[in-house]
């Protein structure tokens, strides 16, 4: 009867571990394989194929600028979104008409599909008939439609801002929430000892409010590293990771290998895999997320 105790967390543990090692644990194993073998583009395996898809990865000329551009993909997006994110969040817990609807309908953007509001911001940026460069003809930005000035898509300078701006649009609604929730677990006490001690409202939020949200903040702007590291649905949509691989990230880089050659996309996934906890590790370490607020 005691082993019989002793066993028994696996019975409610046991599903879990199952289930973890069936999603997780077993895909990891079969790409971090496949990446050492030869497979052709049917996906029949040949054998093994040693480093020669690493060697093959590297030696690609758009590997190290897809890899650059991912870096500044993650940053730029997760940095405005969580700056943007503070801002709402602050806004929406102050009391004003109309709080509720507007907070509902910052919903809005997270509850559509990302893949239906890319293709929505692809139709409004369209160089013939798109909304956005009708508005931009009409305040004299472009001359006329349809030209190269109108097609912020097909120009890597416009292009991959505009893709920003949509991952950032959709970001946003999640990470306001997660900061929403947690303002509200910080005490009213603590804002009514900083106003008897004189405390300016920009020195109570450095001092108080950044410092008690932290925990909300680490949880939301982690969950967005790596979002936005493996988001696909939006370069793919609107892009292609066009022009030539100027707008392609090492996730919309993989999926294109994957049409010539398996397993060298396969080795991009394991560095595309190691980049996330290696991203994940840094911004753990510099966050301080084990660090207890004072």
């Amino acid at each position: 009867m005691k082993r019989l105790r002793v066993l028994e967390p696996l019975a409610w543990v046991g599903p879990a571990v199952v289930l973890i090692a069936l999603v997780i644990l077993w895909p990891v194993i079969e790409m971090v394989r496949t990446s050492f073998l030869e497979v052709s583009r049917f996906g029949v395996v040949r054998g093994w194929n040693g480093t020669e898809n690493y060697d093959k990865l590297f030696a690609e000329t758009d590997f190290w600028p897809v890899m650059l551009r991912s870096l500044i993909w993650v940053v730029a997006v997760v940095g405005f979104t969580v700056l943007i994110s503070l801002a709402l969040a602050q806004l929406f817990n102050q009391r004003f008409p109309g709080r509720k609807i507007a907070r509902w309908a910052l919903i809005a953007p997270w509850a559509a599909s990302v893949l239906m509001t890319s293709i929505i911001f692809k139709w409004m940026l369209d160089p013939e008939v798109g909304i956005i460069n009708l508005i931009r003809r009409d305040l004299g930005l472009i001359p006329a439609m349809g030209g190269a000035d109108a097609d912020q898509l097909g120009q890597a300078a416009t292009a991959f801002p505009w893709l920003i701006f949509v991952a950032v649009f959709v970001s946003v609604p999640f990470t306001t929430y997660a900061l929403l929730a947690g303002l509200a677990t910080i005490p009213s006490d603590v804002y009514e000892a900083a106003k008897m001690d004189g405390a300016s409202k920009f020195r109570t939020y450095w001092s108080i409010t950044l410092p008690l949200l932290r925990p909300a903040l680490t949880v939301a702007a982690l969950i967005n590293v790596m979002n936005v590291f493996n988001s696909f649905p939006i370069i793919w949509s609107m892009t292609h990771g066009q022009p030539g691989y100027s707008t392609a990230t090492s996730t919309i880089f993989m999926f294109i290998l994957k049409g010539s050659n398996i397993g060298e996309s396969a080795a991009m996934s394991v560095v595309n895999f190691g980049m996330v906890i290696i991203l994940t590790a840094i911004f753990l370490k510099i966050s301080k997320w084990k660090q207890e607020v004072a």
